[in-house]
């Protein structure tokens, strides 16, 4: 089966940056995947995907050999291995709380012994019933990253618990839903966000995990990976398409060229997910 594109990036001791998708074209999928991207962010607990078009997506980015990280919705367990089935490397599962619903993520995305996810030979991953069953169990478990999301008050005081949980890769904090649960919506340089970050990050080390965040510009990056952190989210196509049609304005504006837009761009949020 595939490899994945971020175990080899923590194998060679570097971190690994994804990109959210907010469009449902493959080709932009396989435009970021061909661009050397890491990892491709696709979001089926916000957006209005199926699973036949996160399917299609997960195919593209194959293309460039890059890892997509599916989050399903929270509670959407059965969801998981169909996402897995269909190529996604990571599982990243939304407003984890506890140890329990962490060791229920790993119930349903891991095969025995670390878990009881069904088996299904005909899919992308196997790929298409060309492994021997006992190497395609292993190799999976192996390659499959399992992504606990740290997004509120109450999930950072079992930060560490749910770290501890055999099978849980990494705890990604998540500074939107959190700064909106912390009782400060969008600002996340505040005192709770970062207290928040700080323990969340502290609580995967010393458990002997990995951690992960959103970034809301590169400088941010270096702070971070001063951190420990090894998977960091940065951006979306539809972040880069609105800030080019910006750039598009600005630069034909100066030769005279008049727009009529719709949005104030300069009021538009940096897309933290």
């Amino acid at each position: 089966m595939r490899k994945s594109r971020v175990r080899k990036r923590w194998a060679q001791g570097k971190p690994a940056l994804a990109t959210v998708a907010h469009f449902t074209d493959p080709s932009s999928a396989e435009l970021i995947g061909l661009m050397g991207i890491d990892c491709l962010w696709i979001d089926l607990e916000h957006q209005p995907m199926g699973l036949a078009e996160a399917a299609n997506m997960i195919r593209a980015a194959r293309v460039g050999d890059m890892d997509v990280m599916a989050r399903p919705a929270k509670g959407e367990f059965m969801r998981m291995a169909r996402l897995l089935e269909a190529g996604a490397s990571l599982i990243m599962y939304p407003r984890c709380e506890s140890a329990d619903e962490a060791r229920e993520l790993v119930r349903w995305a891991k095969f025995p012994p670390l878990g009881q996810r069904g088996f299904f030979s005909a899919s992308p991953d196997n790929p298409y019933s060309t492994m021997p069953m006992k190497d395609y169990l292993r190799e999976a478990n192996e390659q499959t990253i399992l992504i606990a999301q740290i997004e509120s008050p109450i999930a950072v005081k079992q930060a560490r618990a749910i770290a501890e949980v055999d099978g849980i890769d990494l705890l990604f904090f998540g500074p939107g839903d959190f700064s909106m649960m912390a009782g400060v919506p969008g600002e996340f340089d505040s005192a709770p966000v970062r207290t928040g970050l700080a323990e969340t990050y502290r609580q995967a080390l010393a458990a002997g995990k990995r951690f992960g965040t959103n970034l809301p510009g590169p400088e941010y990056a270096a702070e971070m990976l001063e951190l420990g952190a090894t998977l960091l989210c940065y951006g979306g196509d539809l972040h880069f398409l609105r800030q080019a049609l910006v750039d598009i304005r600005k630069k034909f504006g100066k030769l005279g060229f008049e727009f009529e837009p719709k949005l104030d761009h300069d009021k538009t949020g940096p897309g933290m997910v």
